[in-house]
């Protein structure tokens, strides 16, 4: 069974507090409730993760290190300076989906560029919860298809 690492940066945690307009008003446990029945619909098991510090992130999935074969990220404000967490993600060798509940490109300039879009497999943005669902969805069919 493949495994899938859904890691959440700063201030995911607020989900169901923060501006409903831009994320949507199911909190972080809901959200993962949503994520976790799709993964039982399609035969994958998830690990659940978030953090505000940077390096948390960073120790999360270097422990995660040969027991998963990708990750969903929703790296919050560390989409724009998060250049040690993309390290990290180079380094694992795994492909990332890039998760973004809102869509950034309708938003300010500074939300407009990714650090981590240039090494993600794809970018799902705009679907609120939904964006989850639809990156593990994909990840997973590339993952099975990358294994035959």
């Amino acid at each position: 069974m493949a495994s899938f690492l859904i890691l959440n940066g700063p201030n995911i945690n607020m989900l169901g507090h923060r501006d409903p307009a831009h994320y949507g008003s199911k909190t972080l446990d809901e959200v993962n409730q949503e994520i976790s029945k799709v993964a039982q619909e399609i035969g994958v098991e998830v690990f659940f993760y978030q953090s505000n510090l940077e390096g948390e992130l960073i120790n999360c999935i270097q422990e995660h290190w040969g027991k998963i074969q990708g990750i969903v990220l929703n790296p919050g404000a560390l989409t724009h300076y998060g250049l040690s967490l993309k390290d990290a993600l180079l380094d694992i060798r795994l492909p990332v989906v890039e998760v973004h509940l809102g869509n950034p490109q309708a938003r300010e300039p500074w939300r407009q560029v990714s650090v981590i879009s240039d090494i993600a497999r794809g970018i799902v943005a705009g679907f609120g919860w939904r964006s989850y669902t639809a990156a593990l969805r994909n990840l997973a069919a590339m993952v099975e298809e990358d294994s035959k």
